[in-house]
């Protein structure tokens, strides 16, 4: 499995709107093949900023089988204008747990 890791700096003010956008966005991903899971947090010390974490089956999963489908360009309509600057993604694999 693989975790996907995106802080997504959402413009100061639009933090409402985001959160409204996503929660229809979430239903987009979720029915991805290779999706496991999501997690979306909001920064404690930084509340224009989100923590998104997704658990993929792969990272083809998310590279090629999301972003490759007709669905990610309903995602990125909805969220993208978010976005100042724009997150870097990165997928991890686990090392260790607890």
């Amino acid at each position: 499995m693989i975790l996907e890791h995106a802080l997504l700096p959402v413009v100061p003010g639009l933090e409402r709107e985001f959160e409204a956008a996503f929660d229809e966005a979430r239903h987009l991903i979720a029915g991805m093949p290779g999706f496991v899971d999501l997690t979306l947090s909001r920064g404690v010390e930084s509340p224009s900023t989100y923590l998104l974490l997704v658990h993929w089956e792969s990272v083809e999963a998310h590279e090629i089988g999301f972003r490759g489908a007709p669905e990610y360009a309903r995602w990125r309509e909805l969220l993208h204008r978010f976005y100042d600057p724009f997150p870097v993604v990165e997928h991890f694999a686990t090392v260790h747990s607890a």
